[in-house]
């Protein structure tokens, strides 16, 4: 039986990785720099270099479970569940060289995501996602996350994470220098450069423009690989019209008081390209002809998998935002 992903396509997706990871690097620093250097002048810009320096190994070397510790998530056990049966299967398909591990976020909003590297990787879903979609529609979602693992397009959405969060850390900052300033006026003081408020503000929202600009390519050819793995790219392409209405758009990241997200969101290449081009790509596969099997998926009740009820579900802080 010939393999369900080609070996070709997995090497020809490492290089775009490369290349973008460079350029978040790059849009970083210089977001970084500016702000800085209105601050400290030549000094900002040691500053920000040894900020870089700092989150490089951070962003490389961060293990999935410490990622999953960080969303407060519960590990499911490997059983002969649906969902465990599930990722068995697909990751069997995908022939990563270790099964994925499966961890669920007690939040009601609708969301996954992959973390760690393509050898030691982790799923984590929203107790959302499992309640609103069918089981159809969460197998085409594990399997576009499995897909990225296989592609090892987890290093630079790991990178991209860190910066998303360095940068909103930066915004906090940048409502402490807006305060200083209200009361440095009110004395007659120096107040510190408005610019760099601004630009510490706006930094978040910049970014997301960047990897805008990034991600099409990679979560297109993520959710191509995603159909051939599970032989119904209806069932994606539905669950991709539902998560539309819940994740939220990068100008949200402009949302006062904090610049952030309303989502559990470790990067923010997941809210991109457009979810409708996606989907008149994803129905344009319905007539390709497949040489494998289709899973059979039989839906059954899905019943609450972390033990928590929706009125435990509320608003509560992580770092470095509100989330629901």
């Amino acid at each position: 039986m010939p393999p369900f992903l080609s070996a070709s396509a997995l090497t020809g997706q490492t290089r775009p990785n490369l290349w973008h990871g460079a350029l978040l690097l790059l849009g970083f620093l210089v977001l970084v720099t500016i702000p800085t250097m209105l601050l400290w002048g030549v000094a900002g810009l040691a500053a920000a270099a040894i900020l870089l320096a700092l989150i490089l190994p951070l962003a490389v070397g961060m293990p999935a479970e410490a990622v999953m510790r960080l969303y407060q998530t519960t590990r499911l056990p490997r059983d002969d569940s649906q969902l465990s049966s599930l990722v068995d299967v697909l990751s069997f398909r995908a022939e990563l060289p270790r099964r994925p591990d499966l961890y669920v976020i007690p939040s009601m909003t609708l969301n996954a995501f992959a973390a760690g590297s393509r050898d030691r990787s982790a799923i984590a879903v929203t107790e959302g996602l499992l309640r609103r979609l069918t089981l159809a529609e969460t197998a085409g979602v594990l399997a576009h996350e499995i897909s990225h693992i296989r592609n090892n397009d987890l290093l630079v959405m790991g990178l991209a994470d860190v910066i998303t969060r360095v940068l909103q850390l930066m915004s906090y900052l940048a409502l402490g220098f807006a305060v200083f300033n209200v009361f440095a006026y009110a004395r007659g003081d120096d107040m510190i450069s408005w610019w760099a408020v601004l630009f510490l503000y706006l930094a978040p929202a910049l970014s997301s423009l960047l990897q805008l600009g990034l991600s099409r390519a990679r979560e297109f050819e993520a959710d191509r690989n995603a159909v051939v793995l599970t032989g119904d790219p209806g069932a994606l392409a539905s669950a991709l019209r539902r998560l539309e209405t819940y994740t939220g758009h990068f100008w949200e990241d402009l949302m006062f008081p904090v610049p952030a997200r309303r989502v559990p969101h470790p990067s923010l290449l997941r809210s991109h390209p457009e979810t409708e081009d996606r989907v008149q790509r994803l129905i344009a596969l319905k007539g390709e002809a497949s040489a494998h099997e289709p899973l059979v998926i039989v839906e059954q009740p899905m019943m609450s998998l972390v033990g928590y009820g929706p009125g435990d579900m509320r608003p509560r802080y992580r770092w470095p935002g509100l989330w629901f």
